[in-house]
């Protein structure tokens, strides 16, 4: 598990991040949230013992991340931005050299269940510098697993990858975390409901809020969005919809959909797609809107209030 206490670091006269703490258990896939810059990577190469707090203190697998970094490293497994790997190397040869350096008994039979995890073993022969951003990323995060540690810490982990790639990534995450504790930095709130159990929202360097993501979103939002598409214009479409009881903010889009918002406790879809068809339209699609992680912050922002952790 992971256990920060007021973490604070300071890069000169800048505070990059202020009075962190958070907790990230056992079996739980917990991601850190933030645009660029808020402090998510500062907080995990500290947590991964790369550079020490100015202030606070953390322990990952029960050990402190200053007085005990290496065995904090043993515990460890990283994944940074970007992957630091040998493009001369083949997959195998590169997962031989880190399970060399860590001193692994028994290193092939872990490599191969590395590799077996990640899905590369018809790859380990092949060549780093020949292999996709997807793949590289793969390798990446069988490095990470392959002295399998009781930690795993991700830092934005499907940047470049194509929705195939991501689907994928998503998969083995999962399955790594019903057994390891998963931080996972991203900035994109659709990631962090797909993968995981809790959030953490840190903006300029403070969490802003923590919850689960479907808590967190119906917080922040206080109704849902969805877009309907008929066949046709929605023009005369619009009224109809407005009159609906629990119907709010509806509008049409500049592509022609229309977009309206209900109470998360009123579900509204039913009495649309019933007056849809009644109407004489064809109904094509609905279509929930999400939230970015951008508007999210503008709301927990524009009133300068904090949400209660």
């Amino acid at each position: 598990m992971i256990r920060a206490i007021g973490l604070t670091k300071d890069y000169g006269s800048r505070r990059a991040i202020e009075n962190l703490t958070f907790e990230a258990k056992q079996g739980e896939v917990v991601g850190f949230l933030g645009p660029n810059g808020a402090g998510k990577t500062t907080t995990m190469r500290i947590l991964t013992g790369y550079m020490p707090p100015t202030y606070g203190s953390a322990q990952v697998a029960g050990f402190d991340v200053i007085s005990e970094s290496l065995e904090v490293r043993r515990r460890v497994g990283y994944l940074p931005e970007t992957v630091p790997l040998y493009p001369e190397m083949t997959v195998y040869e590169y997962l031989k050299f880190m399970a060399d350096l860590r001193h692994l008994p028994n290193g092939d039979d872990m490599i191969d269940a590395a590799l077996d995890l990640v899905q590369m073993e018809n790859r380990a022969d092949g060549y780093i510098s020949n292999l996709s951003k997807g793949m590289r990323q793969r390798v990446g995060l069988a490095q990470a697993l392959l002295h399998r540690p009781e930690v795993l810490i991700l830092d934005e982990p499907t940047i470049g990858l194509d929705p195939a790639q991501v689907v994928e990534f998503r998969n083995t995450v999962r399955e790594v975390g019903k057994e390891r504790t998963v931080l996972l930095s991203t900035h994109i709130l659709s990631e962090a409901q797909q993968l995981c159990d809790r959030v953490l929202i840190i903006n300029k360097g403070r969490i802003v809020a923590e919850d689960t993501p479907e808590n967190l979103q119906a917080r922040l939002v206080g109704a849902e969005h969805v877009i309907l598409r008929v066949k046709g214009e929605a023009d005369d479409l619009l009224p109809i919809i407005t009159k609906i009881d629990g119907v709010q903010n509806a509008k049409l889009q500049p592509d022609g959909s229309l977009e309206f918002q209900f109470a998360p406790t009123a579900d509204v879809r039913p009495a649309v797609a019933r007056a849809t068809i009644e109407a004489g339209y064809d109904l094509l699609e609905f279509q929930p809107v999400g939230l970015s992680l951008e508007e999210i912050f503008l709301q927990l922002t524009q009133d300068n209030t904090r949400m209660e952790r």
